[in-house]
């Protein structure tokens, strides 16, 4: 089989790319070596944001690129992308206010702001942040960001993608890759089975693996440099109410957010820590875990220990290397370096990225590679919508209560979940309302063989921890009884 464009890495750049390369005409073969988003891309703080912070080391250029692309995304996928106000109390010891109040005039400023609303000064001694945080803080700030659904919108990316033709295949390995005198060869593993494939040009989005891929077919020191930085977050019980976060300073000069999260938890993080490979596999310390809880406890009325955590997860950032000494202030800027190995054919490293720039960086990937191919259109994301996203006036709660009217036999809990997590693809496990839909076997949750039937055929889920802690965080709300009823259920059933 032959193709105009080889991506290895099934993350949020990788399938940003696809969407974006099918959309020109490509033909696209996308190979993930596990599930969707199994990485770095589901290990995120889950936030389409300008990244307040990063001010402070000068990165200009990426933060208003950041907050230009919040509305952007927000539009393309409100179901999965929604506001959030975020409150950053004032502590005397750390930050001045002048300097709290100059850079949120900045983050208001830079980005071309028309949707969300504006930074503004409040008061923490009254209600709802009276008696949730130490009576310490008096007063502090309050701005705009958004929440999204990290793991969901890889597969949303990678829906787009094979919609407009692009070939998805995830537990799919690429074992090997040799330049040819039209573009490249490589040999791909699935189940056992290796298959050959040819392609004008490969893109090289495997994140934390960029160099290992790389290592298949250059056997010369890469002249770029990758730094893994591990960031790794931690979910208690819900620690305050309403539907805003925290972002609190540290000591140490660090941040970390306090974030409502699937609606009885609250995710906090996250750390900033040098990670090698030969540390073996990634997962969050004791240190870091103690780290969280005393920073947070800092601000909380309330204090949280390590035995308050019920969940926790980490990821490696795969950042381009700038240097610095100190992992907090690496640049989280994307470098896109294209080589050629094989007669002008381009092989497209990705470095670095976030995701809120996601759909940005596919675009200016897809810019650098247009001397090597013909495409059937130019730039178009930017005005797309999603796949589920096509809501009316990107109205959420207008959306859910049409769909309470039609569906108004189910759970209203359920039904809500349903409408954020698919948006109008929800007719697609549901039905079209004529009929009540038969759900199937519960399996704890809110979740039913239905919608696993679903993401079966639908959405490349492939093990019972793709459902439930990828395409969902059911995970998080299921007893271990009932996770290990339903693993062993899809071991049985589905293979």
């Amino acid at each position: 089989m032959t193709y105009d464009l080889l991506i290895i890495g099934g993350g949020i750049n990788g399938t940003a790319i696809a969407r974006d390369a099918a959309g020109r005409g490509l033909k696209v073969l996308l190979c993930e070596r596990d599930d969707l988003a199994s990485h770095t891309s589901s290990a995120s703080t889950k936030l389409i944001h300008g990244g307040l912070r990063y001010l402070e080391y000068y990165e200009f250029n990426l933060v208003r690129h950041a907050l230009k692309e919040r509305e952007v995304m927000l539009r393309s996928a409100p179901h999965i992308i929604w506001p959030m106000r975020f409150v950053l109390p004032y502590d005397k010891g750390l930050r001045p206010a002048w300097m709290l109040r100059t850079g949120l005039f900045l983050y208001d400023h830079i980005g071309g702001r028309e949707m969300l609303p504006g930074s503004k000064s409040l008061k923490l001694n009254k209600a709802p942040h009276q008696g949730i945080l130490e009576s310490r803080f008096k007063t502090g700030f309050e701005y705009s960001d958004c929440w999204v659904e990290d793991a969901r919108l890889v597969v949303l990316y990678a829906l787009d993608a094979e919609n407009r033709g692009a070939d998805i295949r995830t537990r799919t390995e690429v074992l090997s890759v040799e330049a040819t005198e039209t573009g490249y060869s490589a040999k791909i593993k699935h189940r056992g089975k290796i298959e050959t494939i040819t392609t004008k040009g490969i893109v090289n989005s495997a994140g934390p693996w960029v160099d290992e891929v790389l290592g298949k077919i250059k056997t010369t020191k890469n002249e770029q440099s990758l730094r893994l930085v591990k960031g790794s977050h931690i979910v208690t019980k819900k620690l305050f109410d309403g539907d805003h976060a925290y972002l609190f300073q540290n000591a140490d000069n660090r941040v970390i957010f306090a974030i409502p999260y699937e609606r009885d938890y609250t995710l906090i993080g996250t750390t900033d820590q040098p990670y090698d490979f030969s540390e073996g596999p990634v997962k969050i310390s004791e240190e870091e875990i103690s780290y969280l809880c005393s920073a947070a406890s800092e601000y909380f009325e309330n204090d949280i220990s390590p035995k308050d955590v019920v969940w926790d997860y980490a990821g490696v950032r795969p950042l381009y290397d700038d240097k610095s000494e100190d992992a907090s202030a690496v640049t989280r800027d994307y470098v896109l370096d294209i080589e050629e190995f094989a007669n002008g054919a381009p092989f497209l490293s990705i470095y670095g990225g976030k995701i809120t720039t996601s759909r940005k960086l596919g675009e200016h990937a897809m810019q650098k590679l247009s001397k090597y191919y013909e495409y059937k259109t130019g730039d178009w994301t930017q005005r797309a919508l999603l796949p589920g996203g096509d809501l009316i006036d990107a109205d959420f709660e207008r959306f859910y209560n049409d769909m309470y009217k039609r569906y108004r036999a189910l759970n209203e809990a359920l039904l809500r979940r349903l409408c954020h997590a698919y948006g109008t693809r929800i007719t697609l496990i549901l039905g079209d309302g004529t009929t009540q839909p038969e759900l199937g076997q519960h399996f704890g949750a809110g979740l039913y063989e239905l919608e696993v039937n679903y993401l079966i055929n639908h959405e490349w889920a492939t093990s019972a921890d793709d459902i439930m802690w990828r395409r969902s965080k059911l995970g998080l709300h299921m007893s271990d009884v009932e996770k290990d009823a339903f693993t062993e259920w899809f071991n049985t059933t589905i293979g």
